[in-house]
């Protein structure tokens, strides 16, 4: 992982000129976040990127937490079957789901027309992907829809994990059912939701294989789900009539490589050092 990563960033510091690798330094960056043929598609991204990992941060993530404080429930029956069903998705190919969602969706030969159409709210559909507006909050749902088992895994490992002894304790000041959730085991999680945030942020800034399948390295329509790892393939390989450039496509992966290291260091020495203050 080191060597190929010293590599990108290697390549990003050169360029292509008539036919000969010439040492630029930061003019690629420069060309990247200053050039308006560039920085537009970049920022567009960019934002995009941002948006994707919001909706996974505010519907994912509680949606796994609610599920796993379900699920951990002593009381409730075939637990481990509901565990299984959730957690299924996270292992199917993102080109199956990708594609599979796309047939679902389709307004031509989709199910969902009909489905909508038979509980009467045939008004609320609309070709969600292709619209610019909805497309990529559309591909942001699927995507949690998918991945929505692992953060209800680990919560639900961490639950746990927690000492019965302090459920008890807990009893026996008068603190049961939801409000021992919020008093007692919620901020005892704390940590594994930490991770989970982390993860999330991580998985979602690299995220390609979703938005190329559902809507191939263009990501339309209009670039609407354009992100930096589709932005990076086209401008990495070339597609269609665009040429790649093996040198952009490396300073847009530095400059991803750049904005998730940032991002796993204000969790590191921010959030992560409070949390354990708050522990111990």
């Amino acid at each position: 992982m080191i060597l190929p990563l010293f590599a990108t960033l290697r390549l990003a510091l050169f360029a292509e000129v008539e036919q000969t690798r010439v040492f630029v330094g930061l003019d690629n960056f420069r060309t990247l976040f200053g050039d308006p043929r560039w920085s537009a598609s970049f920022w567009n991204a960019l934002g995009n990127n941002f948006w994707f990992f919001a909706i996974h941060m505010a519907v994912q993530n509680p949606i796994g937490i609610a599920l796993a404080a379900i699920l951990s429930s002593p009381r409730l029956r075939f637990a481990h079957l509901y565990r299984s069903a959730i957690f299924v998705p996270t292992i199917l190919s993102f080109v199956i789901v990708g594609f599979a969602w796309k047939l679902i969706l389709s307004p031509i030969w989709g199910i969902a027309p009909n489905m909508l159409d038979a509980i009467g709210l045939q008004k609320l559909y609309a070709p969600w992907l292709g619209l610019e507006s909805t497309s990529l909050t559309t591909l942001a749902l699927i995507s949690v829809w998918q991945f929505v088992g692992i953060p209800m895994m680990l919560i639900y490992a961490a639950l746990l994990s927690i000492p019965d002894e302090i459920l008890e304790a807990g009893e026996c000041d008068g603190i049961t059912g939801l409000s021992a959730f919020w008093k007692i085991k919620l901020p005892l999680i704390l940590p594994s939701i930490g991770i989970i945030s982390i993860l999330t942020f991580v998985g979602n800034f690299n995220a390609f294989d979703l938005i190329y399948s559902a809507q191939g390295a263009l990501a339309g329509p209009n670039f609407a789900t354009d992100i930096l790892g589709t932005f990076m393939y086209r401008t990495f390989f070339g597609f269609q009539l665009q040429l790649g450039d093996p040198h952009m496509g490396s300073a847009i992966a530095t400059a991803m490589f750049g904005i998730i290291l940032i991002g796993v260091c204000i969790y590191l020495f921010g959030i992560q050092t409070r949390l354990r203050r708050y522990q111990f």
